[in-house]
């Protein structure tokens, strides 16, 4: 389980590279539209949004992540891209 806010989870996914949403999904066997929801999207209708829970609060509030899979593949294309990328933490 990882915790980010909601501001850093949508800059991690502005700044992904044109296609990586696509590739996530193809590479986890997901729909695009589950991909974008995971990042905050609201189309529920042609995905999922399950594990995915935000707290309001400062900076867009807090998102609990059930599972980051999508968060640590967009992780690795950034770091793979050169984009910096500021914390993430972990709740155990």
């Amino acid at each position: 389980m990882k915790t980010v806010t909601f501001n850093e989870l949508r800059r991690i996914k502005d700044n992904l590279p044109d296609g990586s949403i696509r590739q996530i999904a193809a590479e986890l066997s997901l729909t695009v539209e589950t991909v974008r929801n995971y990042f905050g999207g609201v189309n529920q209708s042609a995905g999922s949004k399950g594990g995915i829970h935000i707290e309001p609060g400062p900076d867009g509030g807090i998102v609990i992540l059930d599972d980051s899979t999508i968060l640590d593949k967009a992780l690795i294309i950034l770091g793979e891209s050169s984009h910096k990328v500021t914390s993430v933490t972990t709740n155990v």
